[in-house]
This record gives structure tokens, sequence and C-alpha cells, in this order.
């Protein structure tokens, strides 16, 4: 099973191990970290922006133009950003670190 490391906007970490085939969205809420999703998944909204590390980029398929114009609904986009209803775990994922912005948290103190 691939890990997945979630970085909090206070820089705290939160780490899980994930079945391949699930999204970092799901990743998320099966581990109750509190990203909105408002979609639930369909990609029509930008509210499960994350920011891939970098080292991971390569790994993952190249954003689709729906989820680049997505992205430009999203605050604090960064050239690494990406939805998380879009990246699918695999294998070769494992270790994958992303950081959550605030705007994309229900709830932050």
């Amino acid at each position: 099973m691939p890990a997945v490391t979630f970085i909090l906007p206070d820089g705290s970490k939160r780490s899980f191990a994930a079945a391949s085939g699930l999204t970092l969205l799901d990743v998320a809420r099966l581990n109750d970290v509190a990203i909105e999703g408002a979609c639930g998944g369909a990609m029509a909204c930008a509210t499960c922006h994350m920011v891939v590390d970098e080292a991971f980029l390569d790994l993952l398929p190249e954003p689709s133009a729906e989820e680049e114009d997505m992205l430009d609904l999203a605050a604090e986009v960064q050239p690494a950003s990406r939805l998380g209803c879009q990246i699918r775990l695999t294998p070769e994922l494992d270790g994958l670190t992303v950081r959550i912005p605030r705007s994309t948290l229900l709830e932050w103190p």
C-alpha cells in the first residue's frame, strides 16, 4: 500500500497507508483530513486543491485541460498545484507528499 503524507497549513504532517486506486481526496476523507471537496470528486470545483511535492510531479500524469481550468478557480495556486480528486495512488507514488493550502480545508483555527 502506498503511503501519503499531507502537510497541513501549520506545518504538521499526517501520514497514511492507502490502497492503490484511491484518490488523494478519498484518502483525506477516509482519515478525517478536513478537505472540502465540495463536488465529491467530480472535478466540478477546486476545493480539493493540493500542492504536490516536486519530487513526485514526473510520476503523475499531466493534468487534463479540465483540471487546469478548475485550478484557475483555486486560491494559492502554485506550479505544482493539482486537484486531489484527480490523483490516483499507485505503488510508484509510495511516499507521496502534498501540502494542503489553508483555503482547501473545511475548518482551520
